[in-house]
C-alpha cells in the first residue's frame, strides 16, 4: 500500500465559502476533494489529509494565532506518518491576505523551502505542488484579502517554473477549480468532487514516477 499525505489550509480542510464571519463550517467527507480522491484511488492507496484553515506556507499569524506556519508544523506532521510516498503540497491563499504584504515570487519561494524540508525529512517521497486557486476580492473576504488579485499575479506560472526547477510534480488547481463568489476564497461542495477526481491520475502518475 502507498501512502500520500495532503498538506494543505481551508481547501484541502473543507470549509465551506464563509457567509458570516466567525462561523465555523465543515463539508462532510464526501465533499473534501482528498477524501474524493482517496476513493477514487481505491483500497491500494491511504491518503492522510493534514490541513488546516489559515495555514501559511511560512508566516506566523499574529492575528488568528494558533500553529498557522506551515514551516513550522511541517517536520512533526512528516515524522508523525512516515514513510511516506507521496506528499502533495497545497498552499499560499493564505499567504495572500494583506496582513502578510508578501510578492507572488515569494510564495513560490516559500514553497520552494517547504519543498527542500519534505526532501530533507522524508527523501523518498515523490513531492506534487499544486499551485492554488485564484482568490477574487468579493464577498465576506473582501476586506481580508484586499489588494490580493494583484498580488497574486503570475503565481501559478511562478509555482510552475520553481517546481521544474526543484524537480518535483506541478498541477494547477485554476486548471480544474474556481473560487465561490460569498467568499472569493473557497470552494462550493462540487468544487471538491471534481478536484478529487481530477487529482487522482495526477497521483497514481506520481506514485509511478521516481524521477530516475
Amino acid at each position: 500500500m502507498s501512502t500520500v499525505l495532503v498538506y494543505g489550509d481551508s481547501n484541502s480542510f473543507g470549509t465551506p465559502p464563509i457567509e458570516i464571519m466567525g462561523e465555523d463550517r465543515r463539508f462532510d467527507k464526501s465533499h473534501r476533494w482528498p477524501f474524493v480522491m482517496a476513493d477514487a484511488l481505491g483500497d491500494n492507496v491511504d491518503v492522510i489529509s493534514e490541513a488546516l484553515p489559515g495555514r501559511t506556507t511560512v508566516h506566523d499569524d499574529m492575528i488568528e494565532g494558533g500553529a498557522r506556519n506551515g514551516l513550522t508544523v511541517l517536520p512533526a506532521v512528516l515524522m508523525s506518518h512516515k514513510p511516506l510516498d507521496a506528499v502533495l503540497l497545497m498552499l499560499g491563499t493564505n499567504d495572500l491576505k494583506t496582513r502578510f504584504s508578501v510578492t507572488a515570487w515569494e510564495i513560490a519561494r516559500s514553497l520552494e523551502r517547504l519543498v527542500g524540508d519534505i526532501r530533507s525529512l522524508q527523501p523518498q517521497a515523490r513531492i506534487c505542488v499544486i499551485a492554488p486557486v485564484d482568490v477574487k476580492e468579493v464577498g465576506t473576504l473582501a476586506p481580508v484579502f484586499q489588494g490580493a488579485e494583484q498580488r497574486q499575479t503570475d503565481l501559478a506560472r511562478l509555482i510552475k517554473e520553481m517546481s521544474l526547477r526543484a524537480n518535483v510534480h506541478f498541477v494547477d488547481a485554476n486548471d480544474y477549480v474556481s473560487v465561490s463568489e460569498i467568499d472569493g476564497v473557497h470552494w462550493d461542495a462540487d468544487m471538491h468532487v471534481v478536484f478529487g477526481r481530477a487529482m487522482a491520475p495526477h497521483v497514481n502518475t506520481i506514485l509511478g514516477d521516481r524521477f530516475e
